[in-house]
């Protein structure tokens, strides 16, 4: 017999859509990256009694001892409970009370009602009860046995967050006249790897042309800190690798690409380093401008020879020869160095504590030692490089990873103020790059290789657009083929293998590859990222002005199961009717599986008409979906003439360029004023002179 504990009126959300799948913990193991904190003897491997599946967790408390889960901190915004099968075993009686922990703070214990039966019993608890509703750091949930019942070991299976209702209606809206910042070409890139045997081919250099890459960053992660440039060799290795500094540049330059080089800092030289940079930009011309020191160097997995390895002070000290050298053989270059956020993360050693000149308090951080010493030494790089994989082997959850992307303005916001704590003026123009940028740094499941990544490129390279970094490549081209990672039926997709790769093989395309190929529409060099809003976590949008006046307007639907509609608001901006709208998701990734021709596994470029600056959209689950406004044209009111003067108002797109253009006969057109528009109004005085034949006036739009 089975019966059902509803602790709240959470029981009526089965009647309704919900915009979300429910968040599991556990299935047959720990899904989603939850991790066992729990200070109670137990077992997550119990074959009895189960209520699904083959296993259910058997705790064995003390009383006050209890199960706990932990998660990095999450948004619960898009769920309403939180609800688990519970079973007392063979004598129950057993007395639970739940705890959440959200900011930061243990929230106040929810007491069931009722002790545990002999039986499974579902338990549903609304999480405003928990008091971890709508909260953007929830980071624990623990289930914890009181003393005012029995102590019998008791079972737990199916724990998860319920989803919350669909919204009815989601707002977004885009502020034209809002300009965050310019797009640098360097948002563009992928990295390239030495072992790729495909690389130097036409059929790489069609793929970056296809997917838009304006920069490429070289020679692969880890191996930068092993690889010798001269030899194109690893370590000790007698044997080449697949792609040489040769075939790199044969492909950078073919694409007039932007070029990071990370060189050698854990096992080379800086007069390795310098040698390297005379030989592409003197010796060939090349005119790279971008060297990184050393890669990810903070980190154990990173190969260094230095006497005191992954040491922010040793790597500083060392760090000023390189960039003398390196600037000897090219002033022109600009050198960075790589960095972490947080004032404590990495901190390797402890004999040159760093103090924060805001705070008065000293740290041992990766960051704040290095930052300090190059201050010292009166050395100051040109960028600080930032890498970002917020997932690791066998903790991947789909819906939380579509929330990491949130976490960018925070991060830029966080080396900032490292930089300015402990480098000080003298730091404010070393710029903030990321030259890495995938879901995860581990083995490579099922994951890597499916929509939701592709969503996550897209959405990562939006949110990073609004902030002060100026780079954003991701891991990698072609990575290789990967089935030791995680398979879980609780991941979305269909590929039975991982691969961080953009591409496999020769040509075979990933989702990142296409999600990278409709950014190229988003916004190019030169274009603006405009503010844009959404009242929805599940519901993304960016926006781009282009230089031809173009709106670019990018929806992200986080829901794999839910259409989304919106109402979108256009503000400072006058669209023409027809809408270019190209999109991706389910329908061309299901078309895929299926070997389907290859123009319904591209992105799918249709129309849109709109009749105004408010309408509304339906977004299908798990898509991108890019809508790009053409601006309405011109529009020149009747003539006045006063105190002699011919006036016109000229009304269209700020900020844009117009001509003003007289004919006597519809056929020849002469330019009499040419006029930029600050405001979408502009009087044009005299713009015909008295007496001339001109009979008729237009306005042209210019840009």
């Amino acid at each position: 017999m089975k019966f059902f504990i509803i602790l709240s009126t959470c029981f009526l959300l089965a009647k309704n859509s919900v915009a979300q799948s429910n968040l599991f913990f556990f299935t047959d193991q720990l899904v989603n990256g939850f991790q066992d904190w729990s200070w109670a003897a137990r077992s997550l491997t119990n074959t009895t009694p189960v209520f699904s599946g083959t296993k259910s967790i058997k705790v064995t408390a003390n009383f006050w001892e209890a199960f706990s889960t932990y998660h990095p901190a999450f948004n619960t915004t898009p769920y309403s409970n939180f609800a688990f099968w519970a079973h007392g075993g063979t004598n129950a009686g057993q007395r639970l009370q739940i705890v959440v922990r959200a900011n930061g703070q243990d929230q106040a214990p929810y007491v069931l009602p009722q002790a545990l039966s002999t039986n499974w019993q579902q338990i549903t608890i609304s999480l405003s009860l928990l008091g971890a509703a709508n909260k953007t750091n929830c980071d624990r949930f623990t289930i914890q046995l009181r003393n005012d019942g029995t102590a019998n070991p008791f079972f737990l299976d199916d724990l998860q967050l319920t989803a919350a209702p669909a919204p009815a209606l989601v707002r977004l809206g885009v502020n034209a006249a809002q300009n965050l910042r310019t797009v640098d070409a360097r948002f563009f890139g992928v990295n390239t790897a030495v072992w790729d045997n495909y690389f130097d081919s036409v059929s790489t250099s069609n793929l970056l042309k296809e997917m838009g890459c304006l920069t490429l960053r070289f020679p692969g992660g880890s191996l930068s800190d092993e690889y010798h440039w001269a030899t194109g060799r690893t370590g000790t290795n007698s044997w080449q690798w697949a792609t040489t500094f040769g075939n790199f540049m044969h492909i950078a330059t073919n694409a007039a690409a932007q070029v990071f080089i990370t060189v050698n800092y854990g096992t080379g030289t800086p007069a390795e380093a310098a040698a390297w940079v005379r030989h592409a930009n003197i010796t060939n011309n090349c005119g790279f401008r971008y060297w990184e020191i050393g890669n990810e160097n903070y980190g154990s997995w990173e190969t260094d020879t230095n006497v005191s390895p992954h040491d922010p002070y040793t790597y500083a000290v060392r760090a000023k020869d390189f960039i003398q050298q390196m600037k000897a053989a090219d002033p022109s270059i600009k050198v960075g160095m790589v960095a972490v956020t947080g004032e404590d993360n990495f901190a390797n050693y402890s004999n040159h504590p760093a103090t924060n000149s805001r705070t008065s308090l000293a740290h041992n951080g990766w960051t704040p030692v290095m930052l300090t010493t190059l201050k010292n030494l009166g050395v100051t790089p040109d960028f600080i490089v930032h890498h970002v994989y917020p997932e690791y082997t066998f903790q991947e959850s789909d819906p939380l990873l579509l929330q990491a992307s949130s976490n960018w303005a925070s991060d830029a916001a966080d080396l900032r103020q490292q930089i300015t704590d402990y480098f000080g003026a003298g730091g404010t123009n070393i710029e903030l790059v990321c030259t890495e940028n995938n879901s995860n740094s581990g083995d490579q499941g099922k994951q890597s290789t499916s929509l939701v990544n592709g969503l996550y490129y897209a959405d990562s390279l939006g949110q990073i657009m609004r902030t002060e970094f100026n780079a954003f490549l991701w891991w990698d081209l072609r990575n290789g083929t990967d089935t030791t990672g995680n398979m879980d039926a609780t991941l979305y997709g269909w590929r039975n293998y991982g691969d961080l790769g953009m591409i496999n093989g020769t040509s075979t395309r990933h989702p990142p590859f296409y999600a990278a190929k409709l950014m190229q529409y988003f916004s190019r060099p030169g274009d603006s990222i405009l503010s844009a809003n959404s009242d929805s976590l599940l519901l993304s949008s960016y926006a781009a002005r282009h230089t031809n006046g173009e709106l670019s307007f990018l929806v992200i639907n986080k829901s794999p199961v839910t259409i989304l509609n919106a109402q979108i608001a256009l503000t400072n901006f006058l669209p023409w009717t027809n809408v270019i709208v190209r999109s991706y998701g389910i329908p061309q990734d299901e078309a895929t599986r299926t070997n389907a021709p290859a123009s319904a596994q591209d992105i799918s470029v249709t129309n849109f008409i709109v009749g105004g600056t408010n309408f509304n959209y339906a977004f299908a689950p798990y898509s991108l979906t890019l809508l790009n406004f053409p601006p309405a044209p011109a529009r020149l009111s009747p003539l006045t003439i006063s105190n002699g003067q011919i006036i016109f108002q000229l009304q269209g797109q700020a900020p844009s360029r117009y001509a003003m253009q007289t004919s006597s006969n519809l056929t020849l057109w002469t330019s009499v004023a040419t006029n930029a528009l600050i405001t979408n109004t502009l009087n044009l005085t005299n713009v015909v002179a008295p007496g001339s034949s001109a009979k008729f006036w237009r306005a042209v739009w210019l840009q």
